[in-house]
This record gives C-alpha cells, sequence and structure tokens, in this order.
C-alpha cells in the first residue's frame, strides 16, 4: 500500500492525528471501493462525505436526470444542472470536493440482469433508494456476492439505518421485511413528502457506518436497527436477529439466484401506451367534462388540503382519498365521475374503493395535476 502524498496528508491532517485513524486507516479508506445505489436524498451527503472523506473508489448507480423537485434535498445537484444526468452531476460535483476519488458511473436502472456483474466489484454496497424492488433487490445480490449493504430509508420526518450483513454473522433486509407491503400501501416522498435536512441525517449515518467498516473499527450497526424521528428529535434502537428461516440467508435458503422483484413486489409496469388503461382518462378528457356540463361528468380531486392549497384545477371539487370512506355517499354512483390526484396512482387507489361501494362508472385521469400542468395550463404549480 502506497503511502499517502503530502497533499493528502494536508487534506486528511484531521483524520490522520485520530488514534483510531492514523496513516494506517486513512490508508484502509484509500483502498475501499463502495457503490452508491441511487444520487438522490441518501446518496448524496452519502457521496459528499466519502469523497471528502478520501474513500478510493465511488460507484454510482442512477439513470435519472436532476429535477427542480430534487433541489430541497439532493446536495449533489444545483439549479444549473437541472435536466442533467444525476450520475454526470453528481461526477462533476465529487470529483470538484475531492479530485482524488476515482468515480465509476454506471448510468442504467440496476436489474437482476446486471445487478451481480455492477456490485461485484466493489468492497461495499450503500442503498439509497427509494423503492421496495431495489432494495430486496440490492439485498439478495448483496447476500449473494457476501457484501455489506449499509440500507438507510427516509419518509416525512422519519428515517432508519442498518447495516445487512450475513456473511459476518447478522441478519439481512429479508430477516427484517421477509415480505414487500402491498403495492401502494407505503406512499413514496413524492406522495408523501419529506423534511429536506432528513436524508442529510440518516445519510451521515450510513457514511459513518461505511467508514467504520472500511476502517475495521467500532460497532457497527449490524443487527441493530437505528430510528430517528426528526420532530421529536430522539432516537430508538431495535436488536435484529437472522432468521433461520429467512429465503436468502437462512439455514436451508431457497432463493439462490436473482428474481424478479418487480413481479415479487406487485408492481404492474405501466401500460405503454398513454390512456391505454380502461380504468384511466386522459387530462384532455378531463379538460373537455369541465368544459362542458352537459356530458354530465363529474370531476372530484382526492389529494389532500395542504395539496390543494400548493395547486388545483378551479371549479374541482375535493374529497381526500382518506375521507372517502366517511364521504362517498356525497357521490352520486350513477353519475360518470373522474377522479384526479397528483400523478394518478391516488386516483386508482379512489377507483377501486368506489368499485367496492357500487360505483360502475369512475374513471382515474392518469398523470394527475402533474399532467394538467404540463398539458393543459402551465400556471398551474408542479410540485
Amino acid at each position: 500500500m502506497t503511502d499517502l502524498t503530502n497533499e493528502e496528508i494536508r487534506r486528511y491532517s484531521r483524520h490522520l492525528i485520530l488514534p483510531e485513524v492514523g496513516l494506517a486507516g486513512q490508508k484502509k479508506i484509500r483502498s475501499t471501493s463502495v457503490l452508491c445505489i441511487g444520487a438522490g436524498g441518501l446518496g448524496s451527503p452519502i457521496a459528499m462525505y466519502l469523497a471528502a472523506a478520501g474513500i478510493g473508489k465511488l460507484g454510482i448507480v442512477d439513470f435519472d436526470t436532476v429535477d427542480h423537485s430534487n433541489l430541497q434535498r439532493q446536495i449533489l445537484h444545483a439549479d444549473a444542472d437541472v435536466g442533467v444526468s444525476k450520475a454526470d452531476s453528481a461526477k462533476a460535483t465529487i470529483n470538484a470536493l475531492n479530485p482524488n476519488v476515482e468515480v465509476v458511473l454506471h448510468k442504467t436502472r440496476i436489474s437482476s440482469d446486471n445487478a451481480l456483474d455492477i456490485i461485484r466489484p466493489y468492497d461495499i454496497v450503500v442503498d439509497g433508494t427509494d423503492n421496495f424492488p431495489t432494495r430486496y433487490l440490492t439485498n439478495d445480490a448483496c447476500v449473494l456476492l457476501k457484501k455489506p449493504n449499509v440500507y438507510g430509508s427516509i419518509f416525512r420526518f422519519e428515517g432508519q439505518a442498518s447495516v445487512f450483513a450475513p456473511h459476518l454473522g447478522g441478519p439481512c433486509y429479508r430477516c427484517l421485511y421477509p415480505e414487500p407491503p402491498p403495492p401502494g400501501m407505503v406512499p413514496s416522498c413524492a406522495e408523501g413528502g419529506v423534511l429536506g435536512v432528513l436524508p442529510g441525517i440518516i445519510g451521515c449515518i450510513q457514511a459513518t457506518e461505511i467508514l467504520k467498516l472500511a476502517l475495521g473499527k467500532g460497532t457497527s450497526l449490524i443487527g441493530r436497527l437505528l430510528l430517528f424521528n426528526a420532530l421529536d428529535m430522539k432516537f430508538r434502537e431495535l436488536k435484529l436477529r437472522r432468521d433461520p428461516k429467512c429465503p436468502v440467508c437462512g439455514d436451508h435458503p431457497t432463493v439462490k439466484e436473482l428474481i424478479d422483484y418487480e413481479m415479487f413486489c406487485g408492481v404492474v409496469p405501466e401500460p405503454v401506451v398513454a390512456g391505454s388503461n380502461p380504468d384511466e382518462v386522459t387530462v384532455q378528457q378531463m379538460k373537455a367534462a369541465l368544459d362542458d356540463p352537459k356530458l354530465g361528468i363529474k370531476v372530484v380531486d382526492v389529494r389532500d388540503p395542504d395539496e390543494h392549497e400548493i395547486a388545483h384545477v378551479e371549479g374541482v371539487p375535493q374529497i381526500p382519498l382518506g375521507s372517502l370512506p366517511q364521504r362517498f355517499t356525497e357521490l352520486d354512483p350513477n353519475t360518470q365521475i373522474y377522479l384526479h390526484c397528483k400523478s394518478g396512482k391516488r386516483s386508482m387507489k379512489a377507483l377501486e374503493f368506489l368499485r367496492q361501494q357500487g360505483f360502475k362508472y369512475v374513471k382515474s385521469v392518469k398523470g394527475g395535476i402533474s399532467a394538467w400542468s404540463d398539458e393543459i395550463d402551465h400556471g398551474v404549480p408542479k410540485y
């Protein structure tokens, strides 16, 4: 292992004077490679602090582009990066922070077909994803390859973190969550919101765990789940144990290769052609219904009141999805009803509920108010 250069000694001097790090420890950090899956809310602080700490090789997996709505929390990216590949934006930020770090970009969606090849060259994997199929995929690939999986997740004001590493004596993600929740049961950050600083807190915890693993120092979160509530400013800890019946890391594993994780999580692919779902209508059809009352079509907004205050379509009444079980009697089951939300997911849930109550003439507006802003009225804010 080569010695640190004079420039590296100056850069990492506050590490070098720590007895737990020193020259030998900094060399360990420099020789460690980390794969960061996601360059968003969690990936931003993870990547930036690992780069600042002198991690030797940092892989970034992300196929998305920077959007204005990312900038409230995804500090890897700036206003000028909107529309740019997140991976490219991340590399530019990391190289500006520390040009000594080797940044490897994987500008692709990680899948069962490529996950093992992408993960294999790295020492540690950190999960900065925001969806269940990728979390289960990351977990299973890390178990099969015997790689530590540094986990974190965030939602609204709460976050959690752990290190899943069955090969080091701990459990895996499936030991904690054997089955994914039903599709749509857990809202995404885009639907439920997230406090902008929260991923910074959880991401920094993940970065700390990675550096401890690289150094071989301290007590890691292996076998522990750290829970954080920002509103109460409280941390709690749960003890985790490996499940001997776990299908991936248990005593008699049944999952020995990567599976179809979209199917496992019950995620139904969206139709290729917009509006091809018979339960959906377009925002153009919604506009026609609003423009011509003689059509007899009622349009209902099922978003929450706070969202309605941000952006709404004039003349459209509101019945929040959460209030629908108490208020559906306000609607006429013999009238054609168009339901809209932000993107079309909650309106489909509302449609399913109303169908169960005997409503036959219900449609969901594809794309919701976001599509309305894009295609009908640019003056309606997107959020």
